[in-house]
């Protein structure tokens, strides 16, 4: 009798309904979808889905008949956390790396003071230049 109770509950914890616990994301409606690509190679993108995640984009194609031609990408995405948080990104991705901005991304703190007179100084004063003398290098002192 024991073990029809406890198959009872375990079979009753299978079963129960966790759906507003866990939530399947994963079967999301496409709600919109949006693809161009140019035979240069630039492209341009946009997506939403039916859970309020959405992305866009565009790519263009620097120095294409060059021998290092390169790609710059500039868009957004936005979705909302699993904490509730709705989040929200913009971007730039090129030569100078992938730069994100988004109110949730930590910033920097600030150069410190110190640190900013000492460039300052550096930039004011630069090093003499290396005095180059003409004619033979001057003999060498003799220890003895």
């Amino acid at each position: 009798m024991k073990f029809l109770v406890v198959l009872a509950v375990a079979i009753a914890c299978v079963s129960a309904d966790v759906s507003h616990i866990v939530k399947d994301e994963s079967s999301a409606p496409i709600v919109k979808s949006d693809y161009e690509i140019s035979p240069e190679g630039n492209f341009q993108y946009a997506y939403e889905t039916g859970n309020g995640i959405y992305a866009q984009g565009q790519g263009v194609v620097k120095n294409a008949n060059s021998e290092y031609p390169s790609l710059e990408l500039q868009g957004g995405y936005r979705y909302t956390a699993p904490n509730g948080e709705p989040i929200e990104v913009s971007y730039v991705a090129g030569e100078n790396g992938f730069e994100p901005q988004g109110s949730h991304l930590p910033v920097a703190p600030p150069t410190p003071e110190p640190i900013l007179r000492a460039l300052a100084y550096l930039a004011a004063n630069p090093p003499p230049a290396e005095v180059v003398r003409a004619g033979p290098a001057p003999p060498k002192p003799a220890y003895g």
